[in-house]
């Protein structure tokens, strides 16, 4: 197999090397390919509607999630199938929000209009970004930015404000998101989400200190500083440098991601509670994925350097590749929906999550970009 080596000067003059041969093009999309066949042969009809505990629309955010990963995925294996795929499924919503409310302020009802405007950027029908157009403009016309009190609604919705900045050229929407952004990060639950100190993400207000894991530690939830993670990469890969906060973006990009390096367990996966590791302890795939996901673009990208993150990323996905896709292309150890590290236990290799979706759609983001870092 031909090794890449990237040679990186240390201390005086000596030369250390890093090989980006864990896996080839080849092997991530026939993984990927296996994954995602199982998926959509399991949903035929990507307007059928999601039943668990009740019944919901199939556009919600666990569904645009997954799209967001196919649409990464359409990018380095164009088959016209995915296509079609996430077409139909737009189209049998109305191109519009979670059941149809254009008005709605809820960021996991909005998170459709990403792959909206993904498509919308494929063939440019005026139809593709109306509804979610209209949706966001409502946010910012009403002067609130209170709306993202928990960390998963930076990723569900922040990416489409830079999408919407950039296709449409107009910084309004680059301007209003940060507004949103610095209610999170500096204010929501009294003085913001974002831990300096630990350089992690509390999830929402509940978690907040005083509120500890049951070894005394904050609670920080490998997902939710997974959805921060990914979104900062969705933001800073359209985002103008020329932004005001684009360094801002970058730092807090740079400084998640160096947290999680030295947490990240033998095996490759992070534990859901990511300051407890005997608390839920155990191998679980969607935050694992965020975080290969964000690091891998963050060294396609020359941010983050590839001494220190290569090792971290070749341990994620091969955890991934190896354990979490089983042959019949199911994901095991995918933690069901929640908040915190205790919701959906036992996360195990054969236990089916309440969604499917999601899960599959992390994956893709992260085997998109280990696709491009690998050689």
């Amino acid at each position: 197999m031909k090794k890449l080596f990237l040679f990186i000067l240390i201390g005086c003059g000596s030369i250390a090397s890093v090989a980006q041969d864990f896996t080839t093009k080849e092997n991530v999309v026939k993984q990927l390919r296996l994954a995602n066949d199982y998926f959509m042969e399991k949903w035929p009809d990507p307007g059928k509607t999601i039943i668990t505990n009740k019944e919901r629309r199939g556009n919600i955010w666990t569904r645009g999630v997954y799209y967001e990963g196919l649409m990464a995925f359409y990018k380095i294996d164009p088959d016209k199938r995915y296509y079609d795929y996430a077409v139909d499924w737009a189209e049998k919503h109305d191109w519009k929000p979670v059941r149809g409310e254009v008005y709605t302020r809820h960021a996991d009802n909005q998170n459709c209009g990403m792959t909206y405007i993904d498509l919308y950027r494929i063939d440019p029908q005026p139809v593709r970004i109306e509804a979610i157009k209209k949706n966001i403009d409502s946010v910012i016309n009403s002067g609130r930015y209170n709306d993202w009190t928990w960390i998963d609604a930076i990723q569900m919705a922040m990416p489409i404000f830079v999408k919407l900045g950039v296709t449409l050229n107009d910084p309004k929407y680059f301007d209003y998101m940060y507004k949103m952004y610095h209610h999170t990060k500096y204010v929501e639950g009294g003085n913001g989400l974002y831990n300096p100190a630990d350089q992690l993400w509390w999830r929402d207000k509940d978690f907040v200190p005083p509120y500890t894991e049951p070894n005394g530690e904050d609670c920080y939830w490998s997902r939710g500083n997974g959805w921060v993670l990914a979104a900062l990469a969705l933001v800073l890969q359209e985002l103008p440098k020329t932004d005001p906060h684009y360094a801002e973006y970058v730092d807090d990009f740079k400084k998640l991601a160096e947290a999680l390096v030295p947490i990240q367990r033998e095996d490759g996966f992070w534990n859901v509670s990511l300051h407890d590791p005997n608390h839920y302890g155990g191998k679980e795939t969607t935050g694992t994925a965020i975080f290969v996901y964000g690091m891998a673009w963050g060294m396609n990208n020359g941010i983050l350097d590839k001494a220190t993150y290569l090792p971290v990323v070749e341990r994620g996905w091969t955890a991934i590749s190896k354990e979490s896709i089983q042959p019949n292309g199911f994901l095991g150890y995918v933690q069901s929906t929640g908040k915190e590290p205790k919701d959906g236990q036992p996360v195990t290799i054969d236990k089916m999550p309440d969604f499917e979706d999601y899960g599959l759609g992390c994956v893709l983001l992260a085997g998109a970009e280990v696709y491009e870092l690998v050689d």
